[in-house]
């Protein structure tokens, strides 16, 4: 029943769109109206407005390193093991791509993945982040950048961590995350994917 509840928070705390509830407190369009229509922070900034997507960066990476970190710090107290931290990633990261709170319409993972990411190791989590900002560097395309990333990261995690239980949870983050990009693998192959910070 404690891992349940362990689960449950974490998925709850990653059903908190931050991209929606930034939006809502600046008065902002709804991130889901207009754009890619997802709530991250890469359609947020299609309003011009920066801090407003540095928010929901922030929010939404947190989320998944909060969800991670504290379950990690707390197994011991409840005489849980440490995969409870891997099975509070996964929840955390379900939550955000299948929000309860925002009729399961959720966001394409990528702040959250590496906020659970830097959780679970922080020099995974910079390594993901690095590549990232590589590939958005060189290309000005926030999906590749994710999809890039997306599919380095069980490799990072293999080599930093071993091929265990993490591996196998960063594995099962990228597939999701690559499927929830599925939309921008088509545009990107017909050569129509929008660039970072155009408006459209």
């Amino acid at each position: 029943m404690t891992t349940l509840l362990f689960i449950a928070v974490a998925y709850l705390l990653g059903s908190l769109s931050f991209a929606v509830i930034v939006s809502r407190a600046m008065r902002l369009p709804d991130p889901r109206s207009f754009g890619s229509g997802n709530p991250g922070a890469t359609n947020v900034l299609r309003t011009g407005r920066k801090a407003a997507a540095a928010l929901t960066l922030l929010g939404d990476a947190l989320k998944g390193w909060v969800a991670v970190v504290l379950a990690r710090m707390l197994a011991p107290q409840f005489d849980l093991s440490e995969d409870i931290a891997l099975l509070c990633a996964l929840a955390v990261f379900i939550g955000h791509l299948f929000p309860v709170f925002f009729r399961f319409k959720g966001g394409k993972g990528v702040a959250t993945a590496l906020g659970l990411l830097l959780g679970l190791n922080p020099w995974l989590g910079l390594a993901c982040l690095a590549t990232w900002l590589l590939m958005a560097g060189l290309f000005r395309i926030s999906s590749l950048a994710a999809l890039t990333t997306a599919v380095l990261a069980p490799v990072y995690s293999g080599l930093l961590m071993g091929w265990g239980n993490t591996a196998m949870t960063v594995l099962v983050v990228a597939l999701l995350l690559v499927y929830r990009h599925k939309s921008n693998l088509i545009k990107l192959i017909s050569g129509q994917e929008g660039r970072i910070g155009a408006r459209s």
